[in-house]
C-alpha cells in the first residue's frame, strides 16, 4: 500500500520553529499523510515528548494509524544532514562523515538536506562525494533558489541515489506541502526504512510566498516565532 510521508519537519524543539509536535501531527493528518519524520535542529526532544503523550512508540509502530518517524537534522561541520529512523546524541559540529557513520550504526538513514543550498548550510558536492549515502533530498519545498533542487536531482541521478522530497516545515501550516510516497506492506518505521533504500515517489510543491516569508523571517527574527506550551527541560 502506498503511504505518503513528510520526512523533514521542525517543531518548537528547533529554535527557529513555532509549533508543538502534536500540532504538526494534526496538520499532517489533515493533509492525508500516513506519517512524518520530526527532524528538529540538533535535538531529538520531540520524540521523548511525543512518547510521553502516547503519540509515538519506541518500537516503531504507528499510533492510531499514524506513524511518527524518529529523526534529527544535524548541523555538521560541512552542513545540514538529516537522520531518519533513529535518534542521535548531540553531534553538533561533528564531521558529516562521522555523523553518517553513527546514523548507519544505529540502523537509520542519513539524508543530506537541501544540498547545494549555500544560503542554508547545504552540503557541497565535493563533500557529498565522500559520504556513504543511499538517499538525497532532491526537493526541498523551502529551498532558497529553486535551481538548487535541480542540481540535487542531477547529482542523485548521476550517483544512483534514491530521491526524497519534503516540506522543511517550520510551521504546522507548511507540513505536507512536499512528500515522499512509499509502497510498504505495513505502517512501521522498519518498513519505511527498508523501502526508502529501494524506491520512492515524490510529490513536489513549493511553499507559498506567505509560508516562505514566515520561515525565512523566523530564521532571522526568532522573536516572531512564539512557542506556546513549551515543556520544561526542553533540549535544543
Amino acid at each position: 500500500m502506498v503511504h505518503r510521508f513528510d520526512l523533514h519537519t521542525h517543531s518548537f524543539f528547533s529554535k527557529d520553529a513555532a509549533n508543538a509536535p502534536e500540532l504538526l501531527i494534526k496538520a499532517a493528518k489533515n493533509r492525508g499523510l500516513s506519517g512524518m519524520a520530526i527532524t528538529d535542529h540538533n535535538s531529538c526532544g520531540a520524540h521523548a515528548y511525543l512518547r510521553e503523550r502516547g503519540l509515538a512508540r519506541e518500537d516503531g509502530e504507528a499510533v492510531g494509524g499514524f506513524l511518527v518517524i524518529p529523526g534529527v537534522e544535524v548541523s555538521t561541520a560541512e552542513g545540514h544532514l538529516l537522520c531518519i529512523g533513529t535518534t542521535l546524541p548531540d553531534m553538533l559540529g561533528a564531521p558529516a562523515l562521522e555523523v553518517c557513520n553513527e546514523i548507519l550504526s544505529r540502523g537509520g538513514i542519513p539524508i543530506p538536506a537541501h544540498p547545494y543550498d549555500s544560503f542554508r548550510a547545504g552540503i557541497a558536492e565535493h563533500v557529498l562525494d565522500t559520504l556513504p549515502i543511499q538517499n538525497l533530498e532532491v526537493f526541498n519545498a523551502a529551498v532558497s533558489v529553486r535551481s538548487f533542487n535541480d542540481k540535487a536531482d542531477e547529482y542523485a541521478r548521476r550517483r544512483g541515489l534514491v530521491p526524497t522530497a519534503a516540506s522543511d516545515a517550520h510551521h504546522s501550516t507548511a507540513v505536507g506541502v512536499a512528500t515522499t510516497a512509499l509502497d510498504i506492506p505495513e505502517l512501521t518505521v522498519a518498513a519505511v526504512l527498508q523501502q526508502l533504500r529501494v524506491a520512492t515517489e515524490l510529490e513536489t510543491n513549493y511553499l507559498t510566498f506567505l509560508e516562505g516569508m514566515r520561515k525565512h523571517l523566523g530564521n532571522w527574527f526568532r522573536m516572531f516565532n512564539p512557542r506556546p506550551h513549551m515543556p520544561e527541560g526542553r533540549s535544543e
